[in-house]
């Protein structure tokens, strides 16, 4: 085959997006936000704050349908100040923290995946990496002498 390379189809893409989702899974970033749920779930002051802002969220749409908008800012600043109490909570803090970090994470590898896709399509098509064009002659473009079209 020499420098050719192989066409890969999807199903052993998708088999090595599995390999790298179970490689996520077990990052750092993901153990944290899990050690963190389990806190949070563990804890009841918290638990009460979560049922509580539900209930207010509940109340709120109740109050919309009914057209209470002078009782739904009453609620929602209860719920803004009872989200509030749960966020000044330090293992809740963590936990926003680590779903921003997977965020992150996730974000990164599909930035890298483009790229190097984007990257690889240029380069195989002897464009230039540097202004991110392919190799391929533009529409109207090029020289028109043997193509018969003048």
């Amino acid at each position: 085959m020499g420098n050719e390379q192989q066409v890969i189809n999807q199903s052993i893409i998708v088999d090595k997006a599995k390999e790298l989702a179970d490689i996520i899974a077990r990052s750092n970033e993901v153990e944290f936000y899990k050690k963190a749920e389990q806190q949070i779930k563990g804890n009841a002051k918290i638990q009460e704050l979560i049922s509580a802002i539900k209930k207010k969220q509940k109340e709120a749409v109740a109050l919309e349908h009914l057209g209470r908008t002078e009782l739904i800012k009453k609620v929602e600043a209860e719920i803004d100040q009872l989200q509030q109490e749960l966020d000044e909570i330090p293992v809740v803090a963590e936990f926003k923290q680590t779903q921003l970090d997977i965020n992150d994470l996730l974000q990164m590898v599909t930035n890298v995946i483009a790229n190097t896709v984007s990257q690889n399509i240029i380069v195989s098509t002897g464009g230039d990496p540097l202004s991110g064009e392919t190799g391929y002659p533009k529409a109207g473009a090029g020289d028109h002498d043997d193509c018969g079209c003048c």
